[in-house]
């Protein structure tokens, strides 16, 4: 009888077990996960006189490796320089991907990449196969640090007349980090409310997490082609589509919000109800800060912004949801559908079918995750409906905007909004893989026949 895929002959005719690379994914995730509670537990991780117990710790570190944002506690009053410290390397290691780091240290010391590692970083980055894997990891870091440098000179001219210098270009160099993985954590205890007209913030941090939100390939392709009519297919569906969703959610943001006076009508002037309804377009596409008390929105408004949360960003990016390219091929596959045409085409390509299965495969492993995360979660706390299913839809877009229900969760319901950052973190396709092991059919049946609507 042959052997599973994951046996094989050892080197003395006893079997071994070697993980897929999407297991081995989700265990290196879960390691860092705990390697980065257990430091946050340390004694001067925090303030004095500050203990946040284990389970906060672990909901940090959780939240800062899965790049989400959501925290129960006021980062920067709660944790000292240390801990601030340990906080944002775990964003630059979960944003960047942790395998990122581990091909860049074996390059630098000449050790060659093996295919398990590339299988690894295959599945870290979302790619399909695995040529030029290396070449995109240097892109990876490049542009991620390069990004992160510049901004936080540049914001460093809003921090340092406020906070001095010292703590001043810290919270700028956080604040980077932060926005370019799409973390969404602030060291400021309203975030970024008090600076919602300020034309540098509202540029910056959103310029950070949308350049991360478009994925690392767009923006290398950006720079090696510079034309439009000589981009791939992948980077014109990313720069159209997000181009679409940001100018959509700009547009009904201001419209929905702008006499509420818990947002846009607390503002005095049209400019800046403007810079906020642009701030808070971009930000559900899993940046995670806010200028605009989020509670406060109409329920609408909170149905798009979770909407807008639910797609995300781009593949290989430190963005999550189900990706801006899986809205479009279903969307297409939708009209292609009703038009009875039997291939799909977009900007002169086509799509192959494994494509449109694949994309069917995510947005239905990511809605039965979303309703099965909202429905334990609402078993666990007796609160506001759509608060709950407003956290669990950002926690699985790895967002971290809240409406203050996480907060108020118990040790259940905090359980399952971590499993949901992980999940949207490491990829539903990825814990598919992981669940199930492929099998080649051994008998083929006869086509059958079923009604459909």
């Amino acid at each position: 009888m042959p052997s599973s895929p994951l046996q094989r002959r050892g080197r003395f005719g006893m079997r071994s077990f070697r993980m897929p690379p999407p297991a081995t994914l989700c265990l290196i995730y879960l390691s860092s996960i705990i390697v980065g509670a257990g430091l946050l537990s340390l004694p001067f991780a925090t303030a004095p006189d500050v203990d946040i117990g284990l389970m906060t710790a672990v909901f940090i570190s959780t939240s800062a490796v899965t790049v989400t944002g959501l925290s129960t506690v006021d980062v920067g009053a709660t944790f000292s320089l240390f801990g601030e410290v340990v906080i944002a390397a775990l964003i630059q290691l979960g944003g960047l991907g942790l395998m990122t780091f581990a091909v860049m240290v074996l390059s630098a010391l000449g050790i060659p990449v093996g295919m398990p590692q590339r299988l690894i970083l295959r599945e870290d980055l979302g790619q399909t196969t695995l040529n030029n894997l290396t070449v995109l990891v240097r892109i990876i870091l490049v542009v991620a640090l390069t990004c992160e440098l510049v901004a936080t000179c540049i914001l460093s001219f809003v921090f340092i007349p406020e906070f001095g210098v010292a703590h001043g270009m810290w919270l700028a160099l956080f604040h980077a980090i932060s926005a370019f993985n799409n973390a969404g954590f602030s060291l400021l205890p309203t975030g970024l409310v008090p600076y919602v007209a300020d034309p540098i913030v509202n540029i910056v941090i959103p310029v950070l997490f949308i350049l991360g939100g478009l994925g690392f390939v767009v923006v290398g392709d950006i720079y090696q082609k510079r034309s439009w009519q000589r981009l791939t297919l992948h980077s014109k569906l990313m720069l159209s589509g997000s181009a679409c969703l940001i100018v959509f959610g700009f547009v009904t943001f201001a419209l929905l919000e702008w006499t509420n006076p818990g947002t846009l009508g607390a503002l005095p002037s049209s400019g800046q109800r403007l810079w906020a309804s642009w701030f808070q377009a971009v930000t559900p596409r899993t940046a995670g800060f806010n200028t605009l008390d989020t509670g406060a929105m109409h329920d609408s408004t909170t149905m798009l912004t979770m909407l807008l949360m639910f797609v995300g960003g781009g593949s290989t990016s430190t963005a999550g949801g189900i990706k801006v390219t899986t809205l479009i091929v279903l969307i297409v596959a939708t009209i292609a559908f009703f038009r009875r045409t039997s291939g799909l085409n977009i900007f002169g390509r086509s799509l192959k079918m494994e494509e449109v299965m694949k994309v069917l495969a995510l947005t239905t492993v990511s809605i039965i995750l979303v309703f099965v995360g909202l429905f334990f979660v609402s078993i666990s706390h007796d609160g506001e409906f759509l608060d709950l299913a407003f956290e669990v839809v950002s926690a699985f877009g790895t967002v971290g905007l809240s409406r203050g229900a996480t907060a108020e969760l118990d040790g259940i319901g905090l359980s399952f909004i971590m499993l949901m950052m992980f999940a949207g973190r490491v990829g539903p396709l990825a814990l598919g893989f992981f669940l199930a092991t492929r099998s080649a059919p051994r008998v083929k049946f006869a086509p059958g026949q079923i009604y459909l609507g």
